[in-house]
């Protein structure tokens, strides 16, 4: 017999209709998604950053542990030396790392080792997954669980009509020492926010989504 306290759920949310006919409103906003290259330079305020993030902090995680950080950088030279670093990596990653087969599926995305965008951006993310919590307690599945709070910020900046891009300079290990983070947290994601610059364009082969058939099986 299980000795947690438990509390009624009272707040679970009931929106008016169907579940079908909501499940198919959130898709067609969801899937209005891109990943952006090109942002505005228009201000984002912190308080729109601060409620993205505790919406990313509401995400389910191992033993509720919750082993992330959202480092939000809002300041130029800062990005100016995140924009440096990530540079240095990816040009490595282009010229010596990555093999023909990956830069060959890259071609269609027009990526390459300039990340302009990590200046332009009003704001960039960087996510950090905790090895520990910091009072020392273990965490859990943190991989996972640090996925899923990423999956709902770029839901909750979408659904606040903001760009976002996954951006994930291979190795990340240069971010920790520039933003002062402990040996506790490793980096996991860099993410630019922002609004798309005027006349911003995306890869015509960031369109195509697989079918439901092929991603979806059903056992009933």
């Amino acid at each position: 017999m299980s000795d947690a306290e438990m509390v009624p759920y009272s707040d679970f949310f009931q929106p008016s209709g169907s579940s079908e006919q909501h499940a198919e409103v959130f898709f067609e906003r969801i899937q209005k998604r891109r990943s952006v290259r090109s942002f505005s330079d228009r201000p984002v305020s912190r308080e729109t950053m601060e409620w993205l993030v505790r919406s990313a902090g509401s995400a389910p995680s191992g033993a509720n542990r919750q082993p992330w950080r959202f480092v939000c950088i809002n300041d130029s030279t800062l990005k100016q030396e995140i924009r440096q670093g990530a540079e240095q990596e990816e040009q490595a990653f282009y010229h010596e790392r990555a093999g023909q087969t990956w830069l060959d599926d890259l071609a269609p995305l027009g990526t390459g080792p300039e990340k302009p965008f990590l200046e332009t951006a009003p704001w960039l993310v960087a996510v950090f997954r905790l090895s520990q919590n910091d009072d020392g307690a273990a965490v859990y599945y943190a991989s996972e669980s640090v996925g899923i709070a990423v999956g709902f910020f770029l839901a909750a900046a979408h659904h606040a009509g903001l760009a976002t891009l996954v951006h994930t300079p291979s190795p990340m290990a240069f971010l920790g020492p520039m933003l002062d983070r402990p040996e506790t947290e490793r980096p996991y994601v860099l993410i630019p926010v922002g609004y798309p610059a005027d006349g911003c364009q995306v890869p015509r082969a960031a369109l195509e989504r697989k079918p439901l058939e092929e991603v979806m099986v059903v056992r009933d």
